[in-house]
C-alpha cells in the first residue's frame, strides 16, 4: 500500500505535476502512442533531460496509484477528462 489516505487529492497533484511536464517536453497526453513512448523508449539523452524522465517517473507512479486504487475497489479518474458534452 501506498500510504495514500485521499486519493482523489493525490491523483489531482499528481495529474497537475503530469500536465506541467507533458508540456515541456511536448507529450500530447490524450496521444497514448506518446505517452507509452515517454515510458517504453530509452534515450541516452535522458540522463541529462531532467522534465521527460520526470515526466516518466510521474506517469509510472500515477500507474501504480491507480493499481492500488482498483485493487481496493475504487475507480480512478481518467488522466485526460473526456471533453463536455456538445449542446
Amino acid at each position: 500500500m501506498s500510504g495514500f489516505e485521499n486519493y482523489d487529492k493525490e491523483l489531482a497533484d499528481l495529474d497537475h505535476e503530469i500536465r506541467h511536464y507533458a508540456a515541456i517536453c511536448g507529450v500530447n497526453l490524450a496521444n497514448r502512442y506518446e505517452i507509452e513512448a515517454c515510458l517504453s523508449d530509452h534515450h541516452n539523452t535522458w540522463v541529462t533531460d531532467k522534465a521527460r524522465d520526470n515526466l516518466r517517473g510521474l506517469l509510472v507512479l500515477r500507474i501504480k496509484v491507480e493499481t492500488e486504487m482498483i485493487e481496493l475497489g475504487f475507480s480512478p479518474p481518467p488522466l485526460i477528462p473526456p471533453p463536455p458534452p456538445e449542446g
